[in-house]
């Protein structure tokens, strides 16, 4: 069965994916603008677990607010394009599907070749089995030198309530800290908790973190392959206060966990091959 798209926010099209017999079972939705997955709904919990901002703008190029940017071939500033490259901001087009799962895929336009000399065709999956949803991200060097790039799949998780949030699984960790000028801190505490901004690079990150929700008596398992690192973050009170499309107050209802290339080399793709990384997410 051919992939469900259907017309999102912004008169955008967006690939709803349903795994089970309806009207029950998991769903997930992706808008082929950035190739953005912007719900996930597993049938156990019955709740949506990703976060979009109340005041997400649905207008290309406007990156969405929330779900899971696709970060490419830049992340953060770690380069000369602009925040997070140009990935979350540009048109997929589907590659492949089925009800359950999408492969979305792009390829640069001229004006991508002129910021960025790079031929290159970026592809991402987001497949659905009962209480998981699996991300993965592949990268093909279409040109006939290397390139090299850094990359994030900035996912936001809705929590009920962050000051009784916990990241686990990162302490002893190395960690560039972007509110100190990505000065290196050891990660000293079982569980990463929320009391003020936090902005961190986690250098060499396991494969697995778990994201407790505390208020809401779940948890989400992250588990990822291929990123070599995670960043952690939530823009508290300031922060969120001067983002446009950000409500004031919600800081308090999303934490995000996003396996990276980031704060480890880049990657460097020799002409011709390929690079893949996934992300999946459980609860329990």
């Amino acid at each position: 069965m051919a992939p469900n798209l259907v017309t999102g926010d912004g008169d955008l099209p967006k690939v709803v994916l349903r795994c089970g017999d309806e009207p029950g079972g998991d769903k997930a939705e992706v808008y082929l603008h950035g190739a953005h997955v912007t719900s996930w709904i597993p049938e156990a919990t019955g709740k949506e677990m990703i976060f979009v901002s109340k005041d997400a703008i649905f207008k290309p190029p406007k990156a969405i607010r929330g779900g899971v940017p696709v970060c490419f071939p830049q992340f953060s500033d770690m380069g000369p394009l602009g925040a997070h490259g140009f990935a979350r901001n540009s048109a997929f087009e589907v590659q492949d599907g089925e009800s359950d799962q999408v492969t979305l895929a792009l390829r640069p336009s001229e004006e991508d070749l002129e910021r960025w000399p790079q031929k290159f065709e970026l592809r991402i999956t987001v497949a659905l089995s009962p209480g998981c949803l699996t991300q993965t991200m592949e990268v093909q060097n279409m040109g006939s030198s290397a390139m090299e790039f850094t990359c994030a799949l900035h996912t936001y998780f809705r929590v009920e309530d962050v000051t009784n949030a916990q990241v686990k699984g990162l302490r002893g960790l190395t960690y560039l800290d972007n509110l100190q000028s990505r000065e290196r801190f050891t990660e000293a505490n079982a569980c990463v908790e929320f009391s003020g901004e936090v902005d961190r690079i986690y250098c060499g990150a396991p494969d697995t973190i778990d994201l407790v929700d505390g208020a809401a008596g779940h948890s989400v398992v992250i588990e990822k392959t291929g990123f070599p690192d995670a960043v952690v973050w939530n823009p508290w009170v300031d922060k969120a206060a001067s983002l446009k499309d950000f409500g004031d107050e919600e800081y308090k209802e999303m934490v995000c966990i996003e396996p990276a290339v980031a704060g480890s080399d880049p990657i460097s793709l020799d002409a011709g091959k390929m690079w893949t990384a996934v992300q999946k997410f459980m609860t329990r």
